[in-house]
């Protein structure tokens, strides 16, 4: 009989993944990766200040702890605490400097769940390991969950094609709905707990209070794009993304509004109003390439965030790891340091991190 461990996070995905793997006949167990730490922080950080007491997983390891119990199968526990700090955390501290927009879930797959997790799995006598994600492979290749609603594959753009193998993703064939309904009639103790949203170590914390605890704020001004009149004060340039329309600090009753640009060198902050021009796009390049697919097609689809549209793109190779993408459909609010995740029908190709914007062959001011 196969063994599986499968990624118990606390919630209804990871635990109705579980039970199908017993009903397919496999051994099967459950670990819970411990990734941040409000007891052990400060020691790592280095700084005694810090407050984190509102994380919640405890809360989700107890709910991981139940539904191992409802299931009959044992649950593990594992730091990995340090190595969140410094393959994760680190990597979007420094990326928030450059005025970036990281996205963290990608590098956790990559470094935690599908590296250190994995290997701790096999070490444990694992044959397959298992997650909750609403994605499908086949031979080695990633494609998209058939809930289009909850498909994760963007997230799992970084994983490489051999840290896939004897992965499974039991719940990805499945709808959300699906799901939940197994959950209900086997009375599993999560069949209607709320999903996870958000960055997993601020959970449910004020992010401008949670980002100042390891940047310091940096206020500046905030331009009018257009007519280059100072129109408020921002609070730092890595409290802001490509697209906000809240809470961007400008008083008074004004019209519909956009954070469109960044200058990091003299600490701007520009906003648009209107659904203006300068919020779209026609070209990127993207860096650090990152292939699952043997595939290297001159055209495809991209999403440029997650739950963005597919849109039509054409490649091309500049090197090894940058691509030059352009799409004839501008595409509004594209962010340096998002994932733009590449598609070729339902399956995931691979995935770069936007640097450098452009539109009618000129670099926009983003950076």
């Amino acid at each position: 009989m196969a063994k599986v461990i499968v990624g118990m996070s606390g919630g209804v995905d990871s635990a109705v993944a579980a039970y199908l793997l017993l009903q397919e006949g496999y051994e099967v167990e459950g670990m819970f990766m411990r990734n941040w730490d409000s007891t052990l922080n400060n020691d790592i950080s280095g700084n005694p200040n810090l407050n984190h007491a509102i994380c919640p997983q405890e809360e989700d390891y107890n709910d991981a702890l139940e539904a191992c119990k409802i299931l009959g199968i044992p649950l593990h526990r594992i730091d990995f605490i340090k190595e969140y700090w410094d393959y994760v955390f680190k990597y979007f501290l420094d990326e928030l400097e450059k005025g970036r927009t990281p996205n963290p879930d990608l590098l956790c797959n990559k470094y935690i769940k599908f590296d250190l997790f994995k290997k701790e799995a096999i070490r444990l006598g694992a044959d397959f390991v298992a997650t909750g994600h609403y994605a499908q492979t086949r031979d080695g290749r990633l494609f998209r969950g058939v809930d289009k609603n909850k498909d994760q594959s963007y997230f799992l753009a970084m994983v490489s094609r051999e840290q896939l193998q004897n992965v499974l993703f039991p719940v990805g064939g499945l709808e959300k709905t699906e799901v939940r309904e197994i959950a209900l009639k086997i009375g599993l103790n999560v069949a209607t707990k709320k999903d996870s949203t958000g960055i997993c170590f601020i959970g449910e914390r004020n992010y401008q209070e949670f980002i100042k605890n390891y940047l310091k704020p940096n206020p500046g001004a905030i331009l009018n794009v257009e007519t280059l009149e100072k129109i408020g004060t921002h609070t730092g340039l890595m409290n802001y993304t490509i697209g906000q329309r809240r809470n961007v600090g400008i008083s008074g009753d004004l019209e519909r509004h956009y954070v469109c640009g960044k200058d990091v060198a003299q600490n701007i902050l520009y906003v648009a109003f209107g659904d203006s021009e300068y919020l779209y796009s026609d070209a990127c390049m993207i860096e650090d390439v990152h292939f699952i697919s043997e595939e290297r097609p001159k055209t495809c689809t991209a999403k440029f965030r997650y739950r963005g549209e597919d849109y039509p793109v054409s490649l091309e190779y500049l090197d090894a790891s940058h691509i030059k993408v352009s799409y004839p459909e501008k595409v509004k609010a594209v962010t340096p340091g998002q994932a733009c995740v590449l598609y070729q029908g339902e399956e995931c190709l691979g995935s770069g991190i936007i640097h450098t914007i452009y539109k009618n062959g000129e670099k926009l001011f983003y950076l």
